[in-house]
């Protein structure tokens, strides 16, 4: 894969996560999936140059992190089964309820939701068109549990 040297790097390079990527074999419904699900938007969209792939950024934009969406024909591996997923906080309990409503109306897969308690909250998974699993949660301590590591 070649690099293309056409753009000067950003003044405060990125450091640190900045993205995971998935392949789909219909791009533009697994962005209508993430915008309806995950609250996300697209960001950047091209025509890889070097593979001819139609690529999609999707960010929720609260951190320079995005989801990555590749057009491919074939996928060898989903985020499926009972472990593998994406993980999106959302900001009710019955925000989390309302989506996996929506997502059965629609004939979605969805598992839950169910409350395992502190840290992990209140939570379900959605299976986007492509079999990868989303996880919708509330009251999961990620960011209360990186800020009590910070202080000490």
């Amino acid at each position: 894969m070649s690099v293309r040297q056409d753009r000067q790097p950003p003044e405060a390079p990125d450091v640190g996560w900045t993205h995971i990527a998935l392949p789909v074999k219909e791009i533009a419904r697994s962005v209508r999936f993430y915008e309806e699900f995950a609250a996300m938007r697209v960001v950047h969209e091209r025509i890889d140059q070097d593979t001819g792939s139609h690529v999609v950024w999707l960010s929720d934009g609260t951190r320079p992190f995005v989801l990555v969406l590749i057009e491919s024909e074939r996928i060898d591996h989903v985020l499926g089964g009972v472990y593998c997923h994406l993980g999106v906080a959302c900001s009710s309990r019955a925000q989390v309820d309302d989506l996996c409503a929506r997502a059965r109306s629609l004939g979605m897969r969805v598992l839950g939701p169910q409350d395992s308690g502190p840290p992990v909250g209140y939570w379900a998974y959605i299976t986007d068109p492509d079999g990868h699993n989303l996880e919708l949660s509330y009251g999961q301590e990620v960011g209360a549990t990186l800020r009590s590591r910070a202080k000490g």
